[in-house]
């Protein structure tokens, strides 16, 4: 009975992770176009690094932003 809550969960989990991926690496190619550098100037062990980063990032703002649409919701003014 717990089988198809599980695998759900697991399906919006592994959806969840997959846009956090696809939005980190979308920032850092950004980010490599900005330094004025293209991919092929990073090893893929640099490349790698950077993109766990911008999901450190991301993550951590998704948080952040959660906790203020929490307090939101239960009627917490935030001052």
């Amino acid at each position: 009975m717990l089988s198809p809550v599980k695998n759900t969960k697991n399906r919006l989990l592994r959806a969840y992770r997959t846009k956090i991926r696809e939005a980190a690496i979308s920032r850092t190619k950004s980010k490599i176009a900005l330094q004025g550098k293209t991919i092929d100037d990073f090893t893929e062990d640099q490349i790698r690094d950077i993109v766990s980063e911008e999901e450190r990032e991301l993550v951590g703002e998704l948080k952040s932003k959660s906790l203020v649409a929490l307090a939101a919701a239960l009627g917490f003014g935030v001052i």
